[in-house]
């Protein structure tokens, strides 16, 4: 009998700790679930945010607020930040874009241009001035573009904790 009663005892326990390891691994999935739900919302939220903001350097490029090649610069370093399936491939949708930017990304900026010798920052206005001239159409109508593609994508999503 008292074989009988500690195996029951024993199986009684071995039961619970089942249930409970079953209890453990539905919380741990139902965790893992709202991480994931939370990391597509911040995504989401994140590339709203960029998007507004290239919403913004589209507009400025195409109303002329701005030189296209510091647009392409900002546009093409911008994207290259989203996340998920809205990611864009600037060489292959956006060529004029990318080609500006490709022209004129390595070139100085700022204090660095203004160090440098007056010829060499001349050639370098020649050769980009060059460039947006012969770009300037191609990249106003990828910038129409860009914005109509980015415009329903930027919708703020409020994030509140569960």
């Amino acid at each position: 009998m008292n074989v009988t009663v500690l195996a029951i005892i024993g199986g009684i326990i071995i039961l619970g700790l089942a249930s409970y390891a079953g209890y453990l691994l539905f919380q741990l999935k139902k965790q893992n679930q709202l991480q994931e739900q939370h990391k597509a919302l911040a995504i989401e939220k994140r590339n709203a945010n960029i998007f507004d903001s290239v919403n913004t350097l589209c507009l400025a490029g195409i109303q002329g607020q701005c030189d296209l090649s510091e647009i392409s610069i900002r546009v093409y370093n911008i994207m290259d930040y989203v996340q998920g399936d809205d990611r864009v491939d600037f060489d292959k949708e956006f060529p004029a874009t990318a080609e500006l930017f490709h022209l004129v990304k390595d070139m100085p900026r700022g204090e660095e241009r203004q160090n440098m010798d007056k010829k060499e920052r001349m050639k370098h206005n020649l050769m980009r001035h060059k460039a947006e001239t012969r770009l300037n159409d191609a990249i106003i109508e990828e910038l129409k573009l860009l914005q109509k593609r980015v415009q329903p994508l930027n919708n703020q999503i409020n994030i509140q904790m569960v």
